[in-house]
């Protein structure tokens, strides 16, 4: 099933909070975005692991924002001052995936706003599968919104997309857990492991991979994410147990020392969901 598709009308602001220099823009549905652009440096395959795991997340019963596909015309960035953004602007016409905005939404710390046990297993369960290790106090990739917790970033996860040969050994790969944001938060991934794995089915990500339109695919097949995701699955008994580990050697500890400093906060405004 495809992903809703808008119009941007109105480009509001760059979010500079990575490479990718993603921007906020208004839609002719009244909703407002942030929105992820297929001429950023990184390429449409970021565009695709968003939309999977974004979509496999949501299958799972994970809290994601809501995305889009959102057709731009690089005229609207005509009055922005910033040439990289013009230029961002200009490599992007038609396509490009929006992800809906949660204003006044903040970085999730676990010291503040501590997931239950469950949900922090079911959360750090799901990045070991796709892979994601891109939710570090450094870089939360979790937002506050509303008194509940929210996933967001994924275009680091499905590495084995970006050399095709490699995806029999990314199956088996142990997850890199040390630095997940969520290990202090006590997760139950026993719990996790047995609500999750019988969820994720070839019908669910047929789905997930079903939303990535073709153009982004690069040639891909949809089939290999499927035949990738599944196997992944089935190896659990090779990651799952570094993981576990992980959890234990983090026991009792809440939070580290972060030396880096905040992330910029998004912009008050826009839609609530």
């Amino acid at each position: 099933m495809a992903l809703r598709h808008v119009t941007a009308i109105r480009y509001v602001t760059a979010l500079r909070e990575g490479g990718s220099l993603p921007g906020l823009m208004e839609a002719d549905d009244l909703g407002t975005y942030v929105v992820k652009f297929r001429g950023a440096g990184q390429g449409p395959k970021v565009l695709v692991a968003e939309i999977v795991a974004g979509e496999l997340a949501r299958g799972l019963g994970l809290p994601v924002p809501d995305l889009v596909t959102v057709e731009l015309d690089p005229a609207l960035g005509a009055t922005e001052p910033d040439q990289e953004v013009q230029e961002l602007l200009r490599a992007s016409p038609g396509r490009n995936l929006g992800m809906d905005f949660l204003p006044g939404a903040l970085d999730l710390d676990p010291a503040a706003f501590p997931p239950d046990p469950g949900l922090a297993g079911r959360i750090l369960w799901f990045d070991a599968l796709i892979g994601n290790v891109d939710r570090t106090w450094r870089n939360a990739n979790m937002l506050f919104w509303h008194g509940e917790p929210y996933l967001i970033d994924h275009g680091a996860s499905l590495t084995f997309h970006h050399s095709w040969t490699g995806a029999d050994a990314w199956a088996h790969r142990p997850y890199a857990a040390a630095d997940h944001l969520l290990l202090g938060c006590a997760p139950d991934l026993d719990a996790a492991d047995r609500a999750l794995a019988p969820l994720v089915t070839a019908e669910l990500l047929d789905r997930a991979v079903g939303a990535v339109p073709q153009e982004w695919l690069d040639g891909a097949p949809r089939a290999a994410y499927v035949t990738a995701l599944l196997a992944r699955r089935d190896a659990r008994a090779q990651w799952l147990p570094g993981v576990h580990a992980a959890v234990a050697a983090r026991a009792g500890r809440v939070r580290e020392p972060d030396p880096a400093p905040d992330r910029p906060r998004w912009p008050t405004g826009g839609r609530r969901s």
